[in-house]
């Protein structure tokens, strides 16, 4: 399996909160997972090509490996109460299937998914249009996070020195 597949096995089974996993959150939170993973390993976790459209990072690639994999994930939809469309929900057709991850992975994951399983849909997208590849990209384009990690730390970097006492 790939990484991918993995770390959404690995999601499905430890997010606290799976009746909130919806496509959007699902997809942000892989996002912030790769985003942390990038920073911290200098390479990222997914194969994922991170793009910016209307609604902050999204591609299609985290659903479609889902429903195109419906041998391991089920892929239900539901009525939407706030848009009066519908919505997806996700889970794991055997709760039993194994999945590979390294520590370095497990624990980005526990990280992101610990200190936003408890955040409302507006303080998690608050914390997604935070992050730096949002912040100083414009909507329509794609995102190198290896590209966008390292100017990160060097702007860390410099503010650290600049700053007062």
């Amino acid at each position: 399996m790939n990484n991918l597949i993995n770390l959404i096995i690995y999601i499905l089974k430890i997010y606290p909160k799976p009746e909130e996993l919806s496509k959007p959150r699902l997809v942000k939170l892989i996002y912030l997972i790769d985003w942390k993973y990038t920073i911290d390993n200098k390479k990222q976790y997914t194969n994922i090509e991170w793009f910016f459209n209307h609604y902050g990072p999204y591609v299609d690639d985290v659903i479609n490996i889902m429903k195109n994999t419906n041998d391991i994930f089920e892929v239900k939809s539901y009525p939407n109460p706030y848009s009066g469309g519908f919505t997806d929900k996700f889970q794991l057709k055997n709760n039993s299937i194994s999945y590979e991850l390294d520590n370095k992975i497990q624990e980005t994951a526990n990280y992101i998914i610990n200190n936003t399983y408890k955040m409302n849909w507006d303080r998690f997208i608050a914390l997604v249009y935070s992050t730096y590849p949002i912040k100083i990209n414009s909507k329509f384009s794609k995102l190198n996070l290896v590209e966008l990690a390292t100017q990160f730390k060097q702007h860390n970097k410099t503010l650290e020195r600049n700053s007062l006492p």
